[in-house]
């Protein structure tokens, strides 16, 4: 292990020696060659500068790199079995490296001698952008890293919103076609990632930078070298990691809400490493503690217990502060360096990333039930990240070593008054809660080309996820009727508004994978064969423990006494060691779990040509999914899944014109439950005001996929499309409220039948047409119609025998406007969003589904070049409009406060975001 981070460091710090420029009069041509109709990139393609005869050969990812003297040159690529071409007027400047992406058609067999295509710089650009656009195999959406670079967007997460059919839930989840984000898979450099999130099955795409990113695609369809758990879209982002030339980039911003920069805020205590994401172990549950076996057993006497009560952190105290601006700082760097004369080079990526913030929302309403409260929140977050990317090219192969680190530190405390009416007492509920989250990836990568275009690509990935709440600390005070006294803390038992929780989930994933293709002819048609295996394994510990002191009667009058104390004395050390507290320990044997999960898959397909215009990937991928899950309760059986799943696709592609395609598909794909969806366990949510738990009986559901789509690319970057796709699900995974008892519980089930179909219309467009002065203006925007429709006969309680799917919703309208001016140094982005009421949890006994409404969000973002573009300031307006976030029963209940059709369950506003950087790229 040393010996390793010694050869990284020494590498690292070989090529941070080389210098920030090539020279005072060098520049580089990089680019890729592929095929004009797949897409594929053509390795050992030879690109040759007619000035000078300087020639390179593409590496095993169609890649070629070359360094000249500025000036302006003429390129010639060869390659067999493809026409030549000859791509004049490339300019050179001196320190820069100008990109060139060629495509080449097949030769033609009825030509008896050698024909040269020739083209232009400006025309190759666009016809490469051509191809890209038009040559995925499956229904896909993407966006560039040239795109990213003109935009104001700092991480995945805002590049992602610019995606058709992409929309981001919190600034970090990302839902697609509207379906909820359990259907949608995360990729990183290859290979898929976990979810971030302990409860659910999402990715926070808020931790990749967005300048290190080289391309992002999301795929809406399946084709067979693609896992095969997604239904809405598979979301791949590659890093990069040759950079195209040497590069130290610095940007700082500082941000300001309306809600709460300059205010009031309001926190439990502060400790210096909170601001660098870590807790300094103060809040940690002592390591001598009492097991939760001597607890419950009773081996643990009273003045033990008093002993181990008092270790714990007795601050609770509430401080009061006034709250910073938002604050963000990122340095990235990048080295690359020629080796030989023979195109090898060597290159690395490095950047920090760190981020604090706070957020305040001072008027939350919360009116059902029984219950009338009015919450404040106030939460403190640091995020601090790392990457380090190293690359290898030479000849035909590629090796690359990515690492991706991410913490977020989230420390909330809560304060809520109002009334409970099942009581009939007056409460002032408190509770401090951290949550830190860390995830770590590392993959190593080889690529290896072979003759004719064949090539070898293996994978081994390591990913590590833990999710920590050190000291989830609780309280409530009541107001009964009739005591002279005030308000007294309900102490007399441990429960759900009086206890501390320390919780600790650890997760480790261990990928391996291998794919291979190879040209073939079929039907004397070049074709391409691809196939592959993987097999992945999860482990997964989760260790909660639910505990607190209680008072041990109500009837001793000094005991009772104690009950009034204020929140900063009532568990004070002082206070404990008077005795009158015992150690209680509710954790259930059902709350930890251990899970094992194996996942081997292996796929053929075929990427077939049929002529000029008619093509046809298809494939089948098989997936063996096994599945442990053991909750320690021994009357609890274990959660088991295992199964076998064939997933077939197929991708068919008509080009009706050279800028226009016909496309219908077809796949079977799946949906497998969390790992938290299939616990037992019960978690109290103090914030939904229900206890969350799983279900071990869940099972995978079963999906079918039809596509059909009609896209037109009316010039370069620009599309115009018309898509309609119909989604059958066999046992979909929703969460109901069951609501029989006086405290919810939302639990997890499976539906026997649901149907989704929709349109989808996408515009991404300059306005030259209109007028010339237009052109550096671009309209965009996509709306998808989504209709859904859960049928299952075990359900009674369906209004009208079906109602939509949970997390489905019925319209997503994205749109914007750019306009960039001054030769691309002002660039003006207006953003609007929209998503339709969908439902949170689906209907129980009692009480009708719980909607998420709808709201308008209006960002826009400002971007200035200065400096020779090497600097540049950008400012961001985030929801101008600072809607009301609410979830609603969408029925109407007379006895409720009715809004948006029906009474609401929680209603809030995060307020409006302005955030101011810059950053310098030397």
């Amino acid at each position: 292990m040393k010996k390793n981070t010694f050869l990284i460091l020494t590498t690292a710090f070989i090529l941070s020696m080389q210098s920030l420029v090539f020279g005072q009069t060098t520049g580089k041509i990089s680019g890729k060659i592929s095929d004009k109709k797949t897409g594929e990139a053509l390795i050992g393609a030879t690109v040759l500068v007619q000035e000078n005869n300087k020639g390179a050969a593409t590496n095993v990812n169609g890649e070629y790199n070359l360094s000249l003297p500025a000036g302006t040159y003429t390129l010639l690529v060869k390659y067999v079995g493809y026409q030549n071409k000859q791509i004049s007027g490339i300019q050179v400047s001196a320190a820069k490296t100008t990109t060139l992406d060629v495509i080449l058609e097949d030769a033609s067999s009825k030509s008896l001698k050698e024909v040269v295509i020739k083209s232009t710089f400006g025309q190759e650009s666009v016809n490469s952008l051509y191809a890209q656009q038009k040559n995925n195999a499956a229904v896909s959406d993407g966006i560039t890293s040239e795109t990213i670079k003109r935009s104001p967007d700092k991480s995945a997460s805002e590049v992602l919103r610019r995606v058709s059919g992409a929309t981001i839930q919190d600034n970090k989840f990302v839902v697609v076609r509207g379906l909820s984000d359990r259907y949608n898979n995360a990729m990183l450099d290859g290979t898929s990632l976990p979810s971030t999130e302990p409860n659910r099955k999402a990715f926070s795409f808020d931790i990749v930078p967005a300048n290190l990113i080289d391309n992002i695609i999301i795929n809406k369809t399946a084709t067979p070298n693609l896992p095969g758990d997604f239904a809405g879209g598979t979301v791949q982002i590659v890093t990069k990691d040759i950079p195209d030339q040497n590069f130290i980039s610095v940007n700082v911003g500082l941000g300001y809400n309306t809600n709460t920069t300059f205010k009031d805020f309001k926190s439990g205590y502060r400790n210096l490493s909170d601001y660098f994401g870590f807790d300094d172990g103060s809040r940690k549950l002592p390591s001598n503690f009492p097991s939760l076996n001597r607890i419950q057993s009773g081996a643990v006497n009273r003045e033990q217990g008093t002993s181990a009560l008092s270790s714990l952190n007795p601050n609770f105290n509430v401080y009061n502060f006034t709250s910073l601006p938002n604050q963000s700082y990122q340095v990235s760097l990048g080295r690359v360096k020629d080796i030989g004369k023979n195109g090898n080079r060597l290159g690395a990526i490095f950047a920090l990333t760190y981020r604090n913030s706070q957020q305040t929302i001072t008027d939350a309403k919360i009116d059902f039930n029984a219950y009338q409260f009015t919450d404040s929140k106030y939460k403190f977050s640091t995020s601090v990240g790392g990457l380090a990317n190293f690359a290898y090219s030479y000849g035909k192969n590629r090796i690359t070593l990515k690492n991706i680190y991410n913490r977020t530190f989230d420390d909330q405390y809560l304060y809520r008054t109002g009334f409970n009416e099942s009581t009939g007492n007056y409460n002032r509920f408190t509770a401090f809660d951290l949550t830190e989250k860390s995830l770590y990836k590392g993959t190593l990568q080889g690529d290896h080309g072979f003759g004719g275009n064949s090539k070898l690509t293996w994978v081994g990935s390591y990913s590590n996820i833990t999710n920590t709440q050190p000291d989830q600390r609780k309280a409530n005070y009541a107001l009964k009727l009739n005591d002279p006294n005030g308000y007294s803390a309900d102490i007399f038992s441990l429960g759900k508004q009086n206890a501390r929780l320390f919780a600790d989930l650890n997760e480790n994933i261990y990928t391996a994978q291998i794919d291979y293709s190879t040209p073939v002819n079929f039907f004397k048609q070049k074709s391409t064969f691809k196939a592959g295996v993987l097999s992945q394994y999860r482990d997964r510990e989760y260790s909660p423990r639910f505990l607190g002191p209680v008072l041990g009667t109500s009837t001793d009058p000094a005991a009772l006494q104690i009950s009034y104390l204020p929140l900063n004395r009532i568990f004070s050390r002082n206070t404990i060691n008077q005795g009158f507290y015992t150690l209680a320990d509710q954790t259930l044997p059902a709350d930890p779990y251990t899970a094992k999960v194996y996942t081997n898959s292996g796929y053929a397909m075929l990427d077939n040509k049929f002529g000029e215009k008619a093509r046809l990937v298809w494939g089948l991928r098989v997936e063996k999914f096994n599945l442990r899950l053991v909750d320690k309760d021994i009357f609890i059986n274990d959660a088991l899944l295992d199964d076998l799943n064939f997933l077939p696709s197929a991708n068919f592609t008509y080009a009706v014109t050279p800028k226009a395609n016909f496309r219908l598909s077809y796949s079977r794909t799946v949906a497998r439950p969390e790992l938290r969806e299939l616990s037992e366990g019960s978690y109290y949510d103090y914030e939904l005001l229900a206890n969350v738990r799983g279900n071990h009986n869940l099972q995978s559901t079963q999906i079918h996929n039809v596509d059909v789509r009609y896209e037109f690319y009316p010039g370069s970057g620009q599309i115009m499309s018309v898509s309609g796709f119909y989604k059958n699900f066999k046992n979909a995974i929703e969460r109901t409220n069951d609501d029989k008892l006086s405290t919810t519980d939302i639990v997890y089930f499976n539906t026997a039948e649901a149907n989704t179909y929709g349109v989808e219309f996408e515009l991404r467009k300059t306005l030259d047409f209109i007028s010339g002065g237009l052109k550096n203006t671009t309209v965009y925007t996509n709306l998808a119609l989504i209709n859904s429709t859960v049928s299952d006969p075990n359900l009674n309680n369906l209004p009208g025998g079906s109602r939509p799917m949970v997390g489905q919703a019925p319209y997503v309208i994205n749109a914007g406007l750019l306009q960039t001016a001054y030769n691309n140094k002002l660039t003006i982005n207006a953003l609007y969003n929209r998503v339709g009421p969908r439902i949170f949890s689906a209907q129980g006994t009692q009480y009708p589904s719980i909607y998420e409404a709808s709201r308008d969000v209006l960002d826009v973002q400002l971007g200035l070049r200065v400096q020779k573009n090497k600097g540049e300031f950008k400012l961001n307006a985030s929801d101008l409009l600072n809607q009301n976030t609410s979830f609603y029963y969408k029925d109407d209940i007379s006895t409720y406060h009715l809004d948006t059709g029906g009474a609401i369950i929680n209603r809030y506003k995060t307020g409006t975001s302005f955030t101011l950087s810059y950053s310098y790229t030397f």
